[in-house]
């Protein structure tokens, strides 16, 4: 625990450094936040107005977490520090879950910038129906997008060019997760797959703490699916880093 805190303290520090970071952390959660008040209001539904802010804020923290997590292990091997990491004295996940778990926290930014945007600019009035359960769905749901980042940084151990794969990542697990857009709507077939990702049910618990529903169990879920991806991570992360010694590609060359 020692570990982590530092680790997500010493990351979060070390992001706040980076313009490029801050670029992004400070523009994309305003458009996202725009685009999703001018939908809603154009569908005529001003009611929901607070939802589409809450779930602009959501995808500014996941895409957060998608590009930095990723981003925080290419960095490491672009400065070749990514060997040291994977040969320190602990297992890689205690080193790279700190990293993880520091970009879903920087990225709750996006949400308090969401919601501050549009009561500011667009009198949206801030009424949540559980205060205290939408701050615990909000934990949540950040704690889960660190554990799902770990999963998904694992594979950039392994690929040098997993940039590929994670960029194609942002939209369709929004979409899938129902952060703006009910997953009622989407086809049948990608029920399943919304299912078993912890950001479902982590914006799940975030909307229904907004609106007034059931909070508890899908909190309940989103921990649940998350400490999944959290072993599963672990072990992809030590696997994939016997493999990629033995290819050598821990290195740019």
């Amino acid at each position: 625990m020692r570990t982590l805190m530092i680790g997500v303290l010493l990351h979060a520090k070390h992001m706040s450094r980076s313009p490029f970071e801050i670029a992004i952390a400070l523009v994309v959660p305003i458009v996202q936040a725009t685009l999703a008040v001018y939908l809603f209001r154009a569908a005529g539904e001003p009611h929901r107005l607070i939802e589409a802010a809450v779930g602009a804020g959501l995808m500014g923290v996941w895409s957060t977490v998608l590009f930095g997590s990723g981003g925080a292990i290419q960095n490491q091997r672009w400065q070749g520090t990514l060997e040291m990491i994977m040969l320190a004295p602990r297992r890689p996940v205690a080193v790279l879950l700190p990293i993880t778990v520091a970009t879903a926290v920087t990225g709750t930014y996006a949400l308090l910038a969401t919601l501050l945007w549009g009561r500011l600019l667009y009198g949206i009035r801030l009424e949540f129906a559980h205060p205290p359960a939408f701050l615990a769905a909000v934990a949540a749901c950040v704690a889960g997008l660190g554990m799902f980042g770990l999963l998904l940084a694992s594979v950039f151990v392994l690929m040098r060019n997993a940039n590929a794969l994670a960029n194609p990542l942002d939209y369709p697990v929004w979409l899938l997760s129902g952060m703006l857009v009910p997953i009622s709507v989407l086809p049948s077939w990608t029920l399943p797959l919304a299912a078993i990702l912890p950001t479902t049910w982590g914006a799940r618990a975030v909307r229904e703490a907004v609106s007034g529903g059931p909070v508890w169990p899908s909190v309940a879920l989103c921990l649940a699916i998350s400490t999944a991806c959290l072993a599963l991570g672990a072990y992809c992360l030590t696997s994939f880093e016997r493999r990629a010694r033995a290819a050598g590609t821990l290195a740019l060359s």
